[in-house]
């Protein structure tokens, strides 16, 4: 060590100047030498394998991070870095100084990223921690990123390709029986959520060093009224366009709780959203009359992907209950898709995949899934996409027999579900036949072409 005990004396007075110094001491992370400092101690008590020296430094390191925690709400510097560093620390030699380092990881996410995930510097720092960190993080805290799931899809959302693929060395570590099914909607909607967030940004300036709560708490309706200007009159309230429909928006509930469910930083376990909202209507509108932002077309791009991720580890690693209670989801959103017609063909090829996949594999779902797919071939009629849905339903009801020998009483209620499909399908075709055609030549060639691939695979899943 004597070689080096000119570099260790000279970091660890830093950081004890640093504690004394009255400009740095409120916000530890304007002080750039400190980063760096905390990082060569690190590897000197790697490279020494010291107890002893871990126990001189962890006192002026911990507090620090106490200081920069406690500073965050009124610093101007990023502390995301500082912290990261910090945290390695406990993770690496907590067990030498009894330092958990549970709490102070959870007031990582909560305090820090919550403010900083926008930052592409942290960001990109974040991931490399975690994939570095990803067998101790999913041994000793297999609950922290399933919790904190939310907050890292803003992060990957809002930083978009550039850190795909960390992000997708990282992602299986969100996945766990907690998060699992609260997971696949978010995925689902990560357009939505880049939209949303872009709102925030126009409405209330840059994300970086914002926290998203408080920001919603003083401007979501002003927000909500903002959206609701720009998708049904063109024109935004900063505007100034003087439209009476402005002020008619005026009467929308703001209390709408989709801004909460959406822009939430932690798992509450809530897989339904609320679609129906008018805020999801205001963004959808607004979404599909506007010129996709850059952000936005990286994003449609890549939640097909990380759909293939999260469908391949579950066929792999998720017990078959989870699987069979996700199924009612998946099918209930097949038709509540954000209206990008690659994104949705895409998004919708791999649901059917797993679906199809899952009863493969265990045709039993079909029959305890009865419920749930009668209801899905009631609404066949409804729209081209439960259309889709049903044909698929009906080809896997007869491919697997209704769920199998074992489950007859179930079998027999699905096959009358067919055959009550197959007599409406019928009684339309010849209503059809003696109707007026009011359809487009387009409209009217598809709706028959539809009706009459799902008289097939009907007749086909009786015989």
């Amino acid at each position: 060590m004597t070689e080096r005990d000119g570099g260790w004396d000279f970091h660890l007075r830093t950081l004890s100047i640093s504690a004394r110094d009255s400009n740095t001491a409120n916000d530890p992370a304007s002080d750039p030498s400190l980063l760096q400092s905390v990082k060569k101690l690190h590897e000197l008590c790697k490279a020494e394998n010291s107890e002893h020296l871990v126990a001189r430094v962890y006192p002026q390191i911990n507090k620090i991070f106490q200081r920069a925690v406690a500073s965050l709400s009124q610093s101007r510097t990023s502390n995301g870095l500082l912290l990261l560093a910090i945290l390695q620390f406990y993770l690496d030699f907590g067990e030498v100084v009894l330092h958990d380092a549970d709490p102070s990881l959870r007031t990582f996410f909560r305090s820090c990223l919550s403010r900083e995930f926008a930052d592409p510097v942290v960001a990109e720092a974040m991931l490399e921690f975690l994939i570095t960190n990803k067998k101790k993080l999913l041994t000793s805290f297999p609950n922290l990123l399933p919790q904190f799931f939310p907050l890292l899809l803003k992060l990957i959302a809002w930083n978009g390709e550039r850190l795909e693929k960390l992000f997708l060395k990282a992602f299986p570590g969100l996945m766990s029986p907690g998060s699992f099914i609260p997971l696949f909607p978010s995925l689902l909607d990560l357009p939505i959520l880049v939209v949303a967030l872009e709102k925030v940004e126009k409405s209330s300036g840059p994300l970086i060093g914002s926290s998203i709560a408080s920001i919603q708490k003083n401007t979501a309706p002003k927000m909500l009224l903002a959206l609701m200007d720009e998708a049904y009159t063109g024109s935004t309230i900063e505007d100034g366009g003087g439209d009476s429909e402005s002020e008619d928006s005026s009467a929308i509930d703001v209390a709408d709780p989709f801004f909460l469910e959406l822009l939430k930083d932690e798992n509450d376990g809530i897989a339904e959203r609320p679609w129906s909202s008018p805020v999801m209507a205001a963004i959808l509108q607004t979404a599909v009359n506007s010129p996709y932002s850059d952000r936005l077309k990286a994003v449609l791009s890549m939640a097909p992907r990380l759909l293939d991720v999260y469908f391949s580890v579950a066929l792999r690693d998720v017990n078959d209950s989870l699987i069979c209670a996700l199924i009612p989801l998946l099918m209930s959103r097949f038709a509540t898709i954000f209206p990008d017609k690659i994104f949705s063909y895409e998004v919708r090829k791999r649901l059917l995949e797993f679906m199809l996949s899952t009863f493969q594999r265990s045709p039993n779902f079909i029959a305890l899934l009865k419920k749930p797919i009668m209801d899905r071939l009631g609404e066949a009629y409804d729209s081209p996409d439960k259309t889709e849905l049903a044909l698929q339903l009906c080809w896997a009801i007869g491919e697997h027999g209704g769920g199998g020998g074992s489950h007859k009483d179930e079998a027999r209620e699905l096959f009358e579900s067919l055959e009550l499909l197959l007599y409406e399908n019928l009684s339309s075709s010849r209503l059809g036949m003696t109707q007026e055609v009011s359809l487009s030549s387009d409209k009217e060639t598809y709706r028959r072409s539809s009706q009459s691939r799902l008289l097939c695979f009907v007749v086909t899943a009786i015989a």
